[in-house]
């Protein structure tokens, strides 16, 4: 425990020390590193994350965190929220944290931890999509989704449409 916080302290010390405020409040934590070789000032990001592994029930994604880890991390380095673009896409045991919490709540007992940092990425622009076989393997229907979230006919369409449009593939 003292450990977990003392981490915590070294993250949020880190990250107060930068001169923007985080876009996703609460999520997100990152270290400063103050010698990056980056230029990070004319940066422009297009990138899709791929998510199949889901957080252990009642828990939150930690794997989806690091979609706002990326925002938070680049504009505190100085990129420019309009120039980043982010897409997520969930398939597998992942489905379920999409689900808005009072159908997680009515399968789990548990609320989904996932669906306030879900939330903020949709406010700033994040485009998430669901794997519709997955989905449907999951017993997740559309109108149990998280608003904002979308039904893929599958992860792997997704993913080709998404770079189709420019996306990158985020291996982490």
């Amino acid at each position: 425990m003292k450990t977990s916080l003392l981490g915590l302290s070294l993250l949020l010390t880190s990250f107060s020390s930068l001169a923007a405020e985080p876009v996703i409040k609460d999520f997100g934590y990152f270290y400063n590193v103050p010698e990056h070789k980056s230029d990070l000032s004319q940066a422009q990001f297009k990138i899709a994350f791929d998510v199949g592994d889901g957080a252990e029930k009642g828990a939150q994604n930690n794997h989806i965190n690091s979609l706002a880890r990326f925002i938070n991390m680049h504009v505190a380095h100085g990129v420019k929220p309009e120039n980043i673009q982010l897409a997520l896409v969930v398939h597998g045991g992942a489905s379920v944290d999409v689900l808005e919490n009072s159908f997680y709540k009515v399968r789990f007992d548990k609320d989904n931890k996932t669906q306030s940092l879900l939330k903020q990425l949709l406010a700033n622009k994040t485009q998430v999509y669901v794997c519709g076989q997955s989905a449907t393997h999951m017993k997740v229907e559309a109108d149990q989704l998280i608003p904002g979230v979308q039904m893929a006919l599958s992860a792997m369409t997704a993913h080709a449409q998404l770079q189709q449009q420019g996306y990158t593939l985020n291996p982490f």
